[in-house]
């Protein structure tokens, strides 16, 4: 046994379970992302569509390298090819939440999600 389990009194365990409680009644409330609507389709930092998230659709965006392809399906959008040499931007996968981003950097295309208008933009975190 822990030597330092016989100094916890049954206060300190109320409290180390009051702070668990919160924490798990919290998690749902603070970390929910909401839905996506739209993909923005950008090129060279310029919005080329806007493309709702409602209906199928694959989008040919042409840069330095060749051609990017945006695939979009109801709820989620990707970047299913790019001529790229590192593929970072395909290997996303299907982006699904509001502020998701692909950046295909090599041929200045990038993908991102946005949410209903008017909610708030910022970024959680970005990842290359």
């Amino acid at each position: 046994m822990r030597p330092w389990l016989a100094l916890l009194r049954p206060g300190d365990w109320l409290v180390m379970l009051a702070g668990l409680a919160a924490v798990g009644a919290s998690a749902p409330l603070l970390w929910r992302s909401g839905v996506a609507e739209l993909a923005v389709v950008k090129r060279d930092g310029r919005v080329v569509a806007e493309l709702p998230l409602t209906a199928p659709r694959k989008l040919d965006v042409v840069g330095p390298l060749g051609t990017t392809v945006i695939e979009v399906r109801p709820g989620r959008a990707r970047v299913a090819r790019d001529p790229g040499p590192r593929q970072y931007c395909v290997l996303q996968g299907w982006l699904t939440r509001p502020n998701a981003i692909a950046i295909c950097a090599p041929n200045h295309v990038s993908l991102q999600l946005a949410g209903p208008r008017g909610e708030g933009g910022g970024y959680d975190s970005l990842n290359y």
